[in-house]
């Protein structure tokens, strides 16, 4: 892509969030690749992950050493292909590179319009003061409402597609919920309906290592001139073992010894030590800690059937009801405790199924009235957002009757696959983008290719 310049988008109107609390105004920082054709047909919408931003390709500076962090995704002749589309990548809201967030100025702060919006870090009552913990809690839904504000600003009322990556997938997943007319095609890559209890878990450990670094200063460590370094590099470590793979692990560490021998501490010793300690300090050097706790919370919230209330039918239970007969009639003759055990596994069994079942009620429920084309995408080896989690929005796909292509990716590098060029990944959205439309008119059971 070469040298590519970011665009500040500033939203004067208020915008009210789900936690129903006020934006008087928002900045969007945003890049752009290609060129938009003359009927606006063109355009497709990336949505970044956790620590991602608006820089998804090319440079910023002729002596820049980093490309942005989906460059050999989009580009001339790559999968998105930016001979072909104009492409569209926004930092979300309460991030930290220069989109409004808790490193921005709390305008609540200033008494003068004369004051610059650049003004970050100062300890005088009287100067206009960052956000900060003051900034409020967001959701996916709160990110997809700007990008759709964007979308009105760029003159683009149908996307060719949106697209996404881990949270960014449940950004573009979202989009097709709550403005159907507005993509032709979804991209959910790496992705989940929503955060299981273990990944909830994750977060909650990552965002105590921040709360509890005595730097923090509750959130207002700008203003006090410290920063939760220590915090935010535990929160990187224990996020970036659950982005790789144990194999993964082993193939490029194993447990070699930095310095070939036991030095008997607690200072690095293996490699994978100075590996992960790299990976939290250098993460910590560009990254916001209120940031980091905003985004691990909008992962937590996030459920696109919470408006959709679910029913079961009758029958749901029938396949545990079945092995439950089943056990029953195995057992009759045995004693009171082992029937007990066995009857405690069955309604576990049941337990399981039900909650199966309401799941895929209420993402049918969410996806009946989508309008779209989807491609998801799973990683074999991604232990974070599992294949089975991909597999159950395309079940309630198919179950409603929804165009649907699903492709499972063979890959070594564990949740974060999605970010490597892998040519059959690659040639997956690269044909799923350039390939026709295929119009509404399915079989009632779905369809998947």
């Amino acid at each position: 892509m070469g040298v590519v310049t970011p665009q500040n988008f500033h939203f004067a109107e208020p915008l009210t969030l789900e936690c129903n609390r006020t934006l008087p105004s928002f900045d969007l920082m945003v890049e752009t690749y290609g060129t938009l054709n003359s009927d606006k047909s063109n355009a497709i919408l990336i949505c970044h992950a956790l620590s991602g931003n608006h820089h998804a390709a090319g440079f910023h500076s002729s002596d820049d050493k980093k490309a942005g962090w989906w460059d050999n995704m989009i580009g001339p002749n790559k999968a998105i292909d930016t001979n072909q589309f104009y492409v569209v990548c926004v930092n979300n809201i309460g991030s930290c590179f220069g989109s409004t967030g808790p490193t921005t100025i709390n305008p609540d702060s200033v008494d003068s319009d004369s004051v610059s919006s650049d003004s970050l870090d100062s300890n005088s009552s009287d100067e206009p003061q960052v956000y900060g913990p003051d900034f409020p809690l967001i959701t996916i839904k709160d990110w997809v409402k700007t990008q759709a504000m964007l979308s009105d600003r760029l003159g683009i009322d149908v996307w060719h597609a949106i697209v996404g990556g881990s949270m960014g997938g449940m950004q573009a997943l979202q989009w097709s919920v709550d403005y159907p007319e507005r993509l032709k095609r979804c991209v959910v890559i790496a992705s989940t309906p929503k955060l299981s209890a273990q990944n909830i878990a994750f977060n909650e450990v990552a965002r105590q290592s921040i709360l509890s670094d005595p730097d923090f200063k509750d959130g207002r460590y700008i203003q006090e001139g410290t920063y939760p370094r220590r915090g935010l590099i535990l929160a990187r470590m224990v996020g970036h073992i659950t982005y790789l793979t144990d194999d993964a692990m082993k193939a490029k560490f194993g447990r070699d010894l930095k310095s070939g021998k036991f030095m008997y501490g607690y200072d690095v010793e293996f490699q994978v030590e100075s590996y992960l300690r790299y990976q939290g300090e250098r993460f910590s050097e560009n990254f916001d800690a209120n940031t980091y706790l905003l985004m691990t919370k909008a992962l937590d919230y996030f459920d696109p059937t919470r408006d959709y209330p679910s029913t079961v039918a009758k029958d749901t239970t029938e396949s545990a009801v079945q092995i439950e007969d089943s056990i029953a009639a195995s057992v009759e003759s045995s004693k009171a405790k082992a029937q007990s055990e066995l009857e405690d596994a069955v309604t576990t069994i049941e337990d399981i199924e039900s909650d199966r079942q309401q799941e895929l009620s209420a993402l049918k429920a969410a996806f009946a009235h989508t309008q779209c084309q989807y491609l998801v995408v799973s990683f074999t080896t991604d232990w974070r957002f599992a294949p089975e989690r991909s597999q159950e929005i395309v079940d309630a796909l198919m179950a409603t009757g929804k165009p649907v292509s699903y492709i499972n990716i063979d890959a070594p590098h564990g949740h974060d696959s999605f970010l490597f060029d892998i040519p059959r990944y690659m040639g997956a959205v690269k044909g799923f983008l350039t390939a026709p439309f295929i119009t509404p008119s399915r079989p009632a059971t779905g369809e998947r290719s």
